[in-house]
């Protein structure tokens, strides 16, 4: 267990270094792409940044998360490996075909979106080359190291990409070039690991063993459409009542600060994915919840209090305006660590990963029903659109916390 626990440590350790790194070089590199970008263009960027949210989507497919798991399970099998390396590759070359199709129809098709159609091309293509990326690999292996170099490099390289080539409103398609370039750099990288370092290859593999592992994974992918219901659809929806005008920019930049905020707790959240499937520490996660809640909710009210300044600060003055939809979409940062933790890493281990799915799939089912209300009555603003991307959290989380408290004890045979 002290090894495990070393190992754990460092993974978590690692994965922070990620995310900070993520804060570091957008506190340097946002607030450089919004003054030269503007409400306007930022939005429009932001409107084609959420739309490939929903290929990334369907290439991961919830392989992610299946893949972390049964890399897990089988980790020092290296043929076992290769297997499911493989059966993910193929997986994902036919879900780019249909991806690739479908935006080539939208780009025909869509008027807005064939004038704007190298935007829209470059955002989807880097999705497609990151989701290739076999960051399961190195999770269910607990080797948290490679993903770090790698996508601290990636972050470096776009940093200094921005700041030396993006100086007019007019370059705004170098953002999604830069990250389709560093994308190209990374699976070169990565994949060279892969064989050299880990001996793990790409074999044939039966069709059968093809098929389960698309259906296994398909739970996972039903989760993450539900979570797109009420993530990137959010922006969407108003990119097409707001095209065109400030509010949009106020809110895309809003949320990708609340989507900052909730990141700081992904690596806890991930480091104890493989670590509970495996040892299923319960008392840990317990001790997790009790040290970090109460600086959660202190950071949480001293945003509140500032928002409006924070957000001129950090995006520019004419994204103060950010501040009110930010404060509304602190309480959902709140409940994100609690929320992550009951999710798959302690539902997994207790069999009970469906509800971490289910939940999700609620809460997207609640997030519509609250839009749609929303749109009828003619009150779908900005606004209203936080408060319910905050219901539908509290919701998802209180399905997790009846799922352990409840099912556990019925799942359990009495002794």
């Amino acid at each position: 267990m002290k090894k495990g626990g070393n190992r754990l440590l460092k993974n978590t350790v690692m994965l922070y270094i990620v995310t900070f790194s993520s804060y570091f070089f957008n506190f340097i590199t946002v607030p450089y792409q919004t003054r030269i970008l503007g409400p306007v263009i930022y939005g429009r960027l932001g409107f084609a940044q959420s739309l490939a949210v929903y290929f990334q989507m369907v290439l991961d497919f919830g392989f992610l998360l299946f893949g972390t798991a049964e890399v897990s399970r089988s980790r020092n099998d290296k043929y076992e490996l290769s297997k499911i390396m493989s059966a993910v590759i193929l997986c994902k070359l036919v879900l780019s075909g249909l991806c690739f199709t479908v935006a080539a129809g939208l780009c025909l098709m869509v008027p807005g979106f064939y004038e704007d159609r190298l935007l829209y091309i470059l955002c989807i293509l880097s999705a497609v080359i990151n989701s290739f990326l076999p960051d399961y690999l190195y999770r269910g292996l607990e080797h948290m190291s490679v993903i770090t170099y790698r996508t601290v490099g990636v972050r470096l390289f776009f940093m200094i990409s921005i700041f030396l080539f993006l100086k007019s409103r007019e370059q705004y398609h170098l953002i999604p070039l830069f990250n389709l370039t560093g994308g190209i750099c990374s699976c070169i990288w990565v994949y060279h690991d892969v064989y050299r370092r880990l001996g793990i290859r790409v074999i044939r593999i039966h069709r059968e063993y093809w098929f389960r592992t698309m259906k296994a994974a398909g739970s996972f992918f039903l989760s993450r459409i539900a979570t797109t219901v009420y993530g990137a659809t959010n922006t969407l929806i108003l990119g097409f009542i707001y095209s065109g005008t400030n509010a949009l920019g106020y809110y895309s930049s809003a949320e990708k600060l609340l989507t900052a905020a909730r990141s700081a707790f992904s690596p806890i959240s991930d480091s104890l994915y493989p670590y509970m499937v495996v040892n299923r520490d319960f008392k840990l996660v317990k001790k997790v919840l009790v040290f970090f809640m109460p600086i959660v909710i202190s950071g949480c009210v001293l945003t509140g209090i500032f928002a409006e300044p924070f957000c001129a600060f950090l995006l520019g003055e004419e994204f103060r305006a950010s501040g009110a939809l930010l404060r509304l979409l602190l309480p959902a940062v709140v409940i994100a660590l609690p929320t992550y933790l009951c999710g798959f890493p302690i539902l997994t281990p207790l069999g009970l990963e469906k509800y971490a799915n289910g939940s999700v799939m609620a809460g997207a089912g609640f997030h519509l029903i609250q839009t749609a209300a929303l749109f009828l009555t003619g009150n779908l603003t900005a606004e209203a659109v936080c408060i319910a991307t905050v219901l539908t959290e509290y919701l998802v989380c209180l399905i997790r916390i009846y799922a352990i408290i409840v099912k556990r004890e019925r799942k359990t045979p009495a002794k």
